[in-house]
């Protein structure tokens, strides 16, 4: 089938992090810093995501600020059109570099945060002081006039202090805050058992952010992301696979979605051989799960293919075996009781953490 024109390009610059969070969703195995694509990799790809129609680069890793040429690749998308966003940890950015990216024409900052304790937060993130580090470039990012969302990864081990955390976002100066849960790929899947909440925590969760949307009206903006498990219906992931949105890994290969490398089988070309238009048009991989011919029943029939697309491919690969089943997480779906049986398994307290390398720019 044809497919429409991209909006929204990934560019995941390095895998390099400095933090070891028990909920990261990158590949167990990571790209090696001798692989990542070079500056003129990433300079061409921007240029050819400008000519396909992509109009928001988010700038992503691990930690993009590992790459030393980020102000280059900055200057470079704004030179094509592309509103930038920049996805950090706040860690090895200072108020200089992040000034020079801002003079690049860097648009917006988007920071993750891992709780509002600062004991748990670092304690989550694997890093003793990081929550700290992370308040004071939250305030150089206001300082040199950037726009500032805050990002919340929601698990068992922060649920309860939410509000507090839309708070401090109001409080650094954020205009949005995205509060979303955990989505059990990677390294997050390892911690399964450590981060999914209680099914009446969840639910109190979405009670939550309605007071909280009431009570910081136009104070702060906030985008909730439900945890998939406890729902009735599932998220339409990537708003349907290849309709919108494309990844490129560090070393170069284009994903629909930030977990497709989790499906064995499917061919993901690499920007090094090919067009980026060339790879979101004819791909296997882009065309395997695009528009619904690829459905079978209940999906095929069902009045919600074209609102949720089945669901998430991913999921249905690592909860059934097989990517084409509908997504357990639906109620439709006859293996729905997988996801039942995963929301009432015994919880653990420990987490399971990623090694994080003694030197992220090293990696």
């Amino acid at each position: 089938m044809s497919a429409p024109a991209p909006f929204a390009l990934l560019a995941e610059l390095t895998h390099r992090c400095p933090l070891a969070c028990p909920y990261c969703s990158n590949p167990l195995e990571l790209d090696r810093k001798a692989d990542e694509l070079a500056t003129a990799d990433w300079i061409r790809v921007f240029e050819e995501a400008s000519d396909l129609g992509v109009l928001q680069l988010h700038l992503s890793g691990g930690e993009p600020a590992a790459r030393q040429d980020l102000t280059e690749l900055v200057a470079a998308a704004a030179r094509h059109g592309l509103y930038s966003n920049l996805i950090t940890s706040g860690i090895g950015l200072d108020r200089d570099r992040l000034a020079a990216l801002a003079q690049a024409g860097l648009d917006h900052v988007q920071l993750s945060i891992q709780d509002t304790d600062a004991g748990n937060a670092d304690r989550i993130a694997g890093l003793a002081g990081s929550h700290r580090r992370k308040s004071a470039f939250a305030s150089m990012v206001t300082e040199v006039g950037l726009p500032l969302t805050i990002n919340a990864v929601l698990h068992r081990g922060n649920l309860a202090r939410m509000a507090a955390m839309v708070d401090e976002a109001i409080g650094l100066g954020a205009r949005r805050i995205e509060l979303a849960h955990t989505q059990y790929y990677g390294w997050a899947a390892r911690n399964r058992e450590a981060l999914m909440p209680e099914l009446t925590d969840a639910v109190a969760a979405s009670a939550t952010v309605a007071d909280l949307r009431e009570r910081t009206a136009g104070r702060i903006t906030i985008d909730y992301v439900p945890p998939d498990h406890f729902a009735r219906y599932p998220k339409p992931c990537m708003n349907g696979w290849g309709r919108q949105s494309l990844n490129v890994t560090p070393r170069g290969l284009v994903l629909p979605c930030h977990a497709a490398q989790t499906i064995p089988g499917l061919s993901f070309w690499n920007v090094r051989d090919r067009s980026l238009a060339e790879i979101w048009r004819d791909s296997p991989a882009f065309n395997a799960f695009r528009g619904t011919d690829w459905m079978r029943e209940p999906c095929r029939s069902c009045e919600r293919r074209e609102i949720d697309f089945g669901g998430c491919r991913c999921q249905a690969m690592a909860l059934t075996g097989d990517p084409r089943n509908t997504d357990p997480v639906c109620v439709l779906s006859p293996l729905h009781d997988r996801v039942e049986h995963l929301t009432t398994v015994p919880r653990v307290d420990a987490y399971i953490m990623r090694e994080r390398p003694a030197k992220a720019s090293t990696r």
